[in-house]
């Protein structure tokens, strides 16, 4: 797993990660815990970002997902989260958008490992056929 500097601290951003994890302190923390050991079990190639005054974000050849913490729920953004096709409906949250999708998980909640996973490598094939592509050159 590769991990981008975080702009606080000096940190790493697997380190922030995992400092916001202990910082949670509840099951919000176990949940974002979980969730981002189940993107590396998908993606070894992972890179993990701090962005945003504090969003950990999860990236392969651009943005996988965010992993957002409230109150409440933690939230799990895909950037492309549209364009994926989602047979287990994990996605339940932002779902009127153009683009991106989210899941949000509750306290006791569960998500299905196996469909999450395919979610990651779905988004993360996505992202690379998106850059493997030629760049479009305006025409004279």
């Amino acid at each position: 797993m590769k991990a981008k500097s975080g702009a606080i601290e000096g940190l790493p951003a697997s380190e922030l990660i995992s400092k916001r994890i202990v910082e949670l302190g509840d099951w919000r923390g176990e949940t974002l815990a979980r969730m981002r050991k189940l993107i590396k079990q998908a993606d070894p190639d992972v890179v993990e970002e701090w962005k945003w005054m504090g969003t950990p974000t999860f990236s392969h050849d651009g943005i996988i997902c965010t992993g957002e913490s409230y109150k409440k729920v933690v939230k799990l953004t895909f950037a492309k989260g549209a364009s994926l096709k989602d047979p287990a409906r994990l996605f339940n949250s932002s779902l009127d958008g153009n683009v991106r999708r989210a899941i949000d998980i509750h306290e006791g909640e569960t998500v299905d490992e196996s469909a999450f996973k395919a979610l990651i490598r779905q988004a993360i094939a996505l992202n690379s056929s998106k850059n493997s592509k030629p760049s479009k050159k305006a025409k004279s």
